[in-house]
């Protein structure tokens, strides 16, 4: 790629054009982790804390974050998900939860973003149900961890 595809000639932002491209199954997965002291993810994995059912919630978070992409992301295309899935397990070694995303679409454009928000939405989920008892959590870092369909084919990030 030898430029951004959101800036034209002149380097104004612009919403890229996909009419021409072809609808193709599309899928891709974000990872993120909130980084807690080992009594805050107790507490969450016991289903103690204030606020309640944090990993419930936290997973509604992302769902509705995802399909809400396209209004927080200014250039993002509005797109028909058909999937979203979001994984929360406890990681004893972080201390923490490591959130993970799946979103699936049959469209032109790719489901990227819509992975990313929701794995970014869910983290801040987290952190704001558990901050009362917490408020030294840290989010991050949140990456596209794999994507597959359209031109570009199927990438998946190191390890």
């Amino acid at each position: 790629m030898t430029r951004l595809t959101h800036l034209d000639e002149t380097g104004a932002a612009q919403m890229v054009d996909v009419s021409d491209k072809g609808v193709t199954h599309r899928t891709a997965i974000a990872e993120g982790a909130v980084r807690m002291e080992e009594e805050t993810l107790r507490l969450i994995m016991r289903g103690q804390t204030a606020k309640g059912d944090v990993l419930a919630t936290a997973r509604i978070a992302g769902i509705m974050a995802a399909k809400k992409t396209h209004e927080l992301v200014p250039l993002c295309h509005p797109i028909m998900l058909a999937k979203v899935t979001i994984d929360i397990e406890a990681d004893e070694a972080l201390p923490g939860l490591v959130v993970r995303a799946t979103t699936k679409v049959a469209d032109r454009t790719g489901v990227e973003m819509e992975a990313l928000t929701a794995v970014s939405v869910a983290c801040l989920t987290i952190y704001d149900m558990a901050k009362a008892v917490d408020r030294g959590m840290t989010i991050g870092p949140i990456r596209l961890v794999e994507k597959q369909g359209g031109r570009s084919g199927h990438w998946k990030a190191e390890p």
